[in-house]
């Protein structure tokens, strides 16, 4: 059987011939959304398996991380989520006889090679819109079998590719695709057509149709009372008792009066018709998960894991991911509070600072006043607000340490279509200053040293103008 991705299929086998080979395992994976669930991933095929392994959590793997786990016991190495882009200090440990290294991840890789190294982009498949972290680690996991076809993990694979904005032109594509289809086959997935806004489980519905301050909606977007009057006039019973109902309360009549109306609300006033487009597309329920929680929609699922690696607390959104639905999931929701409060000042902080605009991107320093572990989430959410630009990538800085700057990027996929490649642009530009960097084309980052940042930016300023033209 060839699994959901043919291509990868020999690697995906040579990968699992090494870990079954193995005494023991080191688990070593990325700490947001997508690398959690690479991790959860592949930890369930490896207890299936038989495999004993131990699980480890990085921010970044640098040379630092790697000289660490080269000094562990394991000799067997499975990264996920990242390791490509390190492969050139991954193969040096390697030959020296520190571990043998199998790495399955989606970013861009190295000049270097190493016999078990799952990467979509090997195969000339986009790992940056076609197959996540996640994805990878579920084609190990099919590869891994044993008496158990482990379609059921196909469930987290989509979570991580939605964490890592793979669906962000309204459904998931590609290799992708193809892991869908096994996880409708498995039962765990719902793939259907709904209104296409975060928050769909648990968001009243007020705030579910307030926070699109990216469509714009006037009279609803960003408009607490404009939005209480816009429902108050569909003439539907949207309150349970003091409060208000949530999307998934609604019935199917209810939701296509609310869509129908919230699309000529739109029209009438001048939204633009590639947006109002985006209010509606598939969405990825998780079916076996409990209706109303944020763990039954995809979107609202890898929001929740971020919260916990973000805050150093990776244990616990595996423990999530591996099924724990008591002390994980409850830990995992106080973090979600935390995150989503410091989302919401570090919004504020750059709309009330506001960002320098060079010729092709736009910037600002945080310094201290945001964590690294989210500035880019912030970068990202600041787009389209007051004097922030759609139109050009946007650079976030953030303390990293005394010595350090962590550098975060984010673009749009309208950029990307003019040729923008911030993997690329990022990558050269933080070689340029002594630093280090790279991601995928719509989003990427960088550690650089402490006073460079200016330099830095006119470096991809230059480089992200040589994109675009």
């Amino acid at each position: 059987m060839d699994g959901p991705v043919p291509e990868l299929r020999e690697r995906a086998d040579r990968c699992a011939e090494a870990l079954r080979a193995a005494d023991e395992v080191l688990l070593a994976s990325h700490i947001d959304a997508d690398g959690l669930t690479s991790a959860g991933v592949a930890a369930g095929a490896l207890s299936r398996a038989g495999i004993d392994f131990e699980a480890t959590f990085a921010k970044q793997l640098d040379s630092e991380v790697i000289e660490g786990i080269a000094a562990s016991e394991y000799e067997t190495v499975l990264f996920t989520d990242f390791g490509s882009g390190q492969l050139d200090l991954i193969a040096e440990y390697e030959r020296e006889g520190a571990f043998t290294p199998v790495i399955c991840d989606h970013h861009q890789p190295a000049e270097a090679d190493t016999d078990c190294h799952l990467n979509p982009l090997l195969e000339g498949i986009d790992g940056a819109s076609e197959l996540s972290g996640a994805g990878a680690s579920y084609v190990l996991a099919r590869a891994l079998e044993n008496g158990h076809d482990n379609r059921d993990l196909a469930a987290l694979a989509i979570v991580g590719a939605v964490g890592d904005m793979q669906a962000s032109d309204g459904e998931l594509h590609g290799a992708n695709a193809g892991i869908v289809a096994e996880a409708v086959e498995a039962g765990v997935i719902d793939a259907g057509t709904d209104l296409a806004l975060y928050g769909t489980q648990t968001r009243p519905l007020p705030k579910l149709l307030e926070y699109t301050g990216d469509l714009g909606i006037p009279g609803v977007s960003n408009d607490p009372a404009g939005t209480i009057r816009f429902l108050d006039g569909l003439g539907l019973d949207l309150k349970a008792g003091d409060g208000w109902r949530c999307w998934v309360d609604l019935g199917g009549d209810e939701r296509q009066r609310v869509v129908s109306a919230l699309l000529r609300h739109a029209i009438t006033r001048g939204v633009p018709s590639e947006k109002i487009e985006t209010l509606v597309g598939t969405t990825y329920t998780l079916s076996e998960e409990e209706a109303g929680t944020e763990l039954r929609d995809a979107s609202e699922f890898s929001t929740l894991l971020n919260a916990t690696a973000r805050y150093d607390r990776a244990d616990v959104g595996l423990a999530v991911c591996l099924g724990d639905r008591d002390g994980a999931l409850a830990a995992a929701r106080k973090l979600l509070g935390e995150h989503r409060r410091n989302l919401s000042s570090g919004v504020r902080l750059v709309e009330e600072t506001g960002v320098t605009h060079e010729e092709y991107v736009q910037w600002f320093d945080a310094g201290t006043e945001i964590p690294d572990t989210i500035v880019g989430i912030v970068a990202g959410m600041a787009m389209g607000s007051g004097g922030i630009s759609y139109g050009k990538p946007i650079v976030a800085f953030a303390a990293k340490s005394e010595e350090e700057t962590k550098v975060s990027t984010r673009g749009t996929r309208g950029l990307v279509g003019r040729g923008l490649d911030l993997s690329a642009a990022v990558g050269e530009a933080a070689r340029a200053v002594e630093g280090d960097g790279g991601g995928h084309d719509v989003a990427a980052g960088a550690t650089i040293p402490t006073g460079r940042e200016r330099e830095f930016v006119g470096h991809l300023d230059r480089l992200v103008g040589e994109q675009l033209r």
